[in-house]
């Protein structure tokens, strides 16, 4: 997938106009396992970049997911809270998080392209 951004901690921003559409990896949700449980934030939340943003609890472990780039929360996947192994089977299209309404769109230009993220992964 091309267009995309990403940081070290595997999630992923697709821009679509000053929406940032925020989610995990399939490198991360490969490494959690099973997802059985997604906390979101509400819609309505500013969220600033680093700040956290989903917890995802798998049956392996919990792991927090930090916010790519700052804005306020315009739509959560309300599906993954009835579904969210969906995450699992689609990580990077139907497993979406949320989608932020950028305040600071400069910021992606600090995340990794997808060449960059393809090295980090492989180092791994």
């Amino acid at each position: 997938m091309t267009g995309l951004r990403y940081t070290k901690d595997h999630e992923y921003v697709r821009v679509d106009g000053d929406i940032a559409v925020i989610g995990i990896t399939d490198y991360a949700q490969a490494q959690l396992g099973d997802i059985v449980f997604i906390e979101l934030p509400a819609a309505g939340k500013q969220i600033a970049k680093g700040q956290e943003l989903a917890v995802v609890e798998s049956v392996k472990a919990a792991s927090e997911v930090y916010a790519p780039v700052s804005g306020e929360v315009f739509e959560i996947n309300a599906e993954l809270g009835t579904a969210p192994a969906i995450v699992n089977e689609d990580p990077m299209g139907k497993g979406w998080f949320v989608k932020l309404r950028m305040a600071e769109p400069a910021e992606l230009a600090l995340l990794m392209d997808q060449r960059a993220y393809e090295s980090l992964v492989q180092g791994c």
